[in-house]
Parts: structure tokens; sequence; C-alpha cells
């Protein structure tokens, strides 16, 4: 089978599990999903949408967050890996939205790169969710299943971005970002995977990229 033609199958199945995508980060508006995003680094969506209710209840905007001390911010996302190191980041983004936009969240890469803790994939989601920008950002989750399934040799995070970019088309990118998510959490995870009940290994021809990964262990030869 072409790559064309595996792309194509791939995203077929996609769509018709998916058809739906929502957005799995709680948020009212952009600025409440830049945080989100923010504090999801290194933790479950599940965990943050504990935790940010009570945040966004306490400083539901940029003006608000701003005149939060970093202890208050930490007090209410304590749970959260890096919390200490995400409270600044938020107070700090928060402050300079206020200082240089009125307190608007930028809709471009650049501006929101320049932004403390936020750095290309928090940009592409926020760009892709906030304002419908095409976007393919490239979490673990999808680095991983796109070397599984021999879209990417997955050298690292900006090559399987490219790559994908290539394969598939600008339109969709948006929501196979989030397809590509769901799939993964619930038919081909990391660990414990059974290849013949997964709707695209079972055909994919992973078998011997699935063998590569049980001898580099947990993760594979794709993360570096």
């Amino acid at each position: 089978m072409k790559k064309s033609e595996k792309v194509e199958k791939i995203i077929s199945i996609l769509e018709d599990l998916y058809p739906e995508t929502p957005t799995p980060l709680t948020h009212n508006d952009s600025f409440t999903l830049l945080v989100a995003v923010l504090l999801s680094a290194q933790t479950t969506d599940a965990r943050v949408n504990i935790v940010t209710p009570a945040l966004f209840a306490m400083a539901p905007t940029p003006q608000e967050m701003a005149k939060k001390s970093e202890s208050q911010i930490h007090e209410k996302i304590k749970t959260l890996g890096l919390a200490k190191t995400k409270a600044r980041n938020v107070k700090r983004l928060s402050e300079i939205l206020v200082a240089e936009t009125n307190g608007k969240v930028p809709a471009s890469f650049e501006a929101l790169e320049r932004l403390p803790g936020v750095g290309h994939k928090t940009a592409s989601v926020v760009m892709a969710q906030a304002f419908g920008v095409p976007a393919f950002p490239v979490d673990t989750h999808i680095h991983r299943l796109a070397w599984r399934w021999g879209l990417s040799e997955g050298s690292n995070v900006t090559k399987t971005e490219r790559d994908l970019k290539r394969l598939t088309p600008r339109e969709k990118w948006n929501a196979l970002h989030l397809q590509i998510i769901f799939f993964g959490r619930e038919h081909c995870p990391s660990r414990g995977h059974d290849p013949q009940a997964c709707p695209i290994c079972r055909w994919g021809g992973v078998k011997k990229r699935l063998q590569m990964e049980e001898k580099h262990g947990r993760g594979g030869p794709f993360r570096r």
C-alpha cells in the first residue's frame, strides 16, 4: 500500500470514529484556553480540567490574573507538575497581555511563542482551537503514533509535524490533531496495545515497528 493510500484510509477511519472533535481542555475563551494548554505540559488533560475551574473563577481574564500573586495562582494549581514554574509563567504572560495587547490573546504564532511558557506546540493548539487557523500541534502521543503508523521516522517532533503536514490536507489538520489524540487513548496506547484489536494497526503493516518498540522499551526508538 502506498503511503498516500495509507493516509487516506487512516483519515477515513478517524473521521468515522470521531466526526466531532471537542477540545479536551475546559475553557471559556482564548485566554483560558491558552492558560489551560500551558498548564497541560507533563500533566494529563483530565488533571488540568480538575484545577482550572477554581483558577478561572478566581481570575477569568488577563487583567484579573495579572493582579494575583504567584503564590495565589500556585495554590490553585499546586497538584500539577511543575506548578511553581507554571504559576510564574501564567502571571507573567497575563501581565504582558495586559501591557501589550489590552488583554487580548494575539492570533499570531510569533506573538504567542514570545509569551513565557508558550512553545510552538502550545501556540499551535491555541491558533487551531481558538482562532481556527490550520495547525498540526504534535504532542508525545501524536509523535508516537506517527512513527508507529509509518508516517514519520520520528527523529523529533518538528520533523513529525512537517511530515504530517506534508501528507495530510491542510483543511483537516485541526481535526486530525484531536482525532489522533482520541484514537491513541482509546485504541492505540503505548502499553498493553493489541494490534489485532486496533482499527489502524491491524492492517497498517506496523509489525516491525511494534517489535522495535518492544526492543527499545516504552516509547520505542522514536523518543528522542
